[in-house]
């Protein structure tokens, strides 16, 4: 599923005009039906769809297809260095949350075979029509064979997680040996660059931090990566950073990450005063009607190759090959 979890906190050099953000991969044509007033909130980690943007769920649909098409395109290319092919599939999408990469990925590459999971089944509702079979599962516990996939991708999703462990010692399983794993995520110490920055919002950064820590995770989990896949035991290990400007985009393009929505439920639960919230709002519209302003962010991808014979402890699948 697609999450966000705890940033560390910027520091006045290098602030951004609001607040970082980078969640899921999902996103959101249609409204199907909602999930059951008093329905328990699938374990999704640090990341509640509800609660992570101002609108709601609607809201945070709308923010993640926004977010998903600011970087795609910077993000395929490095997938497609990183070895990614339409001829090697499945491609499983572990937390493809609503599926705004799950579109993108059958435009892109029409003959690619898609798996979409996601923990969340109202989330996944809204990837009905993406081009992908939809399965509501745990990253940790995927009903899928043992060496099957092609390529796991997870994208902005280990960084929710209070263990990434189970969920890359699951990617292994189901991948085929010399199948590829690739995760796109983020860390907060170099979240990108903005000038002109505001140092003032250092604080609210701070506020932001703390309540993703507390609710688990790790968004300076990028510097983890290499160290994660060598240790879930895959092989030929590589990290690649990629970027987005606003050189080529709209500075309002941008809002997704720096703008002061993902401020709101913050406001709502207490973490952060009106006063900084306004404070926020103040510096994003100053630096988005500033015609010299100008946003860099930074993302990163990595991959690993899945060895063989498979991994102790968990035998193949009835039917595997």
């Amino acid at each position: 599923m697609s999450i966000d979890t705890p940033a560390t906190a910027a520091t006045p050099s290098t602030a951004p005009p609001a607040v970082p953000s980078d969640a899921p991969s999902t996103a959101p044509p249609a409204a199907p039906p909602a999930a059951p007033v008093g329905a328990p909130r699938p374990d999704a980690g640090s990341y509640d769809p509800s609660a992570t943007t101002a609108g709601g769920l609607a809201g945070e649909l709308a923010r993640l297809e926004a977010q998903a098409e600011l970087s795609f395109e910077e993000e395929l290319c490095l997938l497609r260095e990183l070895g990614l092919t339409s001829s090697r599939g499945p491609l499983v999408e572990v937390g493809a949350g609503s599926g705004a990469i799950t579109r993108r990925l059958r435009r892109a590459m029409p003959d690619l075979s898609l798996i979409a999971v996601d923990i969340d089944p109202g989330l996944l509702a809204h990837a009905e029509g993406a081009g992908a079979e939809l399965i509501v599962a745990d990253a940790a516990d995927l009903p899928l064979e043992t060496g099957s996939a092609g390529y796991v991708l997870l994208r902005y999703v280990l960084q929710h997680l209070s263990d990434p462990a189970p969920a890359l010692a699951e990617a292994r399983r189901i991948l085929r040996p010399g199948g590829r794993i690739l995760i796109t995520e983020v860390d907060a110490s170099c979240w990108g660059l903005a000038d002109p920055v505001h140092p003032e919002l250092a604080g609210v950064h701070a506020k932001i931090a703390a309540a993703q820590q507390a609710a688990g995770g790790d968004r300076a989990i990028g510097r983890r990566l290499t160290r994660l896949l060598r240790g879930a035991g895959f092989t030929e290990v590589s990290i690649r950073p990629f970027a987005t400007t606003n050189d080529t985009r709209p500075t309002d393009d941008f809002a997704p990450h720096l703008g002061p929505g993902r401020l709101q439920p913050l406001l709502a639960s207490g973490v952060l005063s009106f006063q900084e919230v306004a404070l926020a709002a103040d510096r994003w519209n100053r630096f988005r009607s500033d015609p010299d302003a100008w946003v860099m962010l930074l993302g990163f991808t990595a991959a690993g190759t899945a060895p063989g014979p498979l991994p102790a402890g968990r035998p193949p699948t009835e039917g595997s090959t």
